[in-house]
C-alpha cells in the first residue's frame, strides 16, 4: 500500500469511527467526569514515525497522580519495568474502577482515532511505544521508526499484553514485510474479534 493510499484510508476510517462512536464518546466522558472528575482524557508522550514525539490520547483510566503512585512503590515500579511496561491484571494501583472496565473492553483507546485523523498514527501499524521501550528494538530501532504507529496491528491480534519482548519486536517488525491494503483489512477484522473476546486486554 502506498503512502497516499494508506493516509486516505486512515482519514476516511477515523472520520467514520469518530462519527459512529460519538454517542459512546459522550457517555464515557460523562461517566469519567462523574466518577473521578477532570481531566477526561489522558495524554502521554509516545514515539512516532521517524522518532518524532507525539501525545497519544486515551480516555483516562488511571488516577490523576498515576505516575507518582507507580514510582512511590519501588517494588511495583520494578515489576512494571520487568513486565514490558505493564503490570499484571488486578495488580495496578493506578487504575480507577471505571478504568478497569475501559481497559478490559479497550474503550479507553477510542480517542486514538483523533491521533489518526491528525496524522500521528495509522489505523494499522506497530504499537505506539513510550521512549524507554525503544531500547527493546536494539539495532532494529531505525527500521521500527520507519513505520507510523497504529491503533491496532499484528501485536494486538497476536496476544496483546500476553506477548512479551523480544518476541514482540519480531512480530512488530514483520508488519513492514507484509503490509498491504488487504492485510490491513484482515488485521482490523481480527481486532474486532479480539476486542469482543477481550483477548490480552488489561
Amino acid at each position: 500500500m502506498n503512502y497516499l493510499g494508506k493516509r486516505l484510508f486512515d482519514i476516511v476510517g477515523s472520520i467514520l469511527a469518530l462519527l459512529a462512536f460519538s454517542p459512546l464518546f459522550i457517555l464515557l466522558s460523562v461517566l469519567i467526569l462523574i466518577t473521578d472528575g477532570r481531566p477526561i482524557f489522558y495524554r502521554q508522550n509516545r514515539i512516532g514515525k521517524g522518532g518524532k514525539m507525539f501525545r497519544i490520547i486515551k480516555f483516562r483510566s488511571m488516577y490523576k497522580d498515576a505516575d507518582k503512585i507507580l514510582k512511590s512503590n519501588p517494588a511495583i515500579y520494578q515489576k512494571y519495568l520487568e513486565n514490558d511496561y505493564k503490570l499484571p491484571e488486578g495488580e495496578d494501583p493506578r487504575i480507577t474502577k471505571i478504568g478497569r472496565i475501559l481497559r478490559k473492553t479497550s474503550l479507553d483507546e477510542l480517542p486514538q482515532f483523533i491521533n489518526v485523523l491528525k496524522g500521528d498514527m495509522s489505523l494499522v501499524g506497530p504499537r505506539p511505544i513510550v521512549p524507554e521501550e525503544l531500547r527493546e528494538y536494539g539495532e532494529k530501532k531505525n527500521e521500527f521508526l520507519l513505520m507510523k504507529p497504529g491503533i491496532t496491528g499484528i501485536w494486538q491480534v497476536s496476544g496483546r499484553s500476553e506477548l512479551k519482548y523480544p518476541e514482540r519486536t519480531r512480530v512488530e517488525l514483520k508488519y513492514m514485510q507484509v503490509q498491504s491494503f488487504s492485510y490491513d483489512l484482515r488485521v482490523l477484522y481480527k481486532t474486532v474479534n479480539c476486542v469482543f473476546k477481550r483477548q490480552g486486554a488489561f
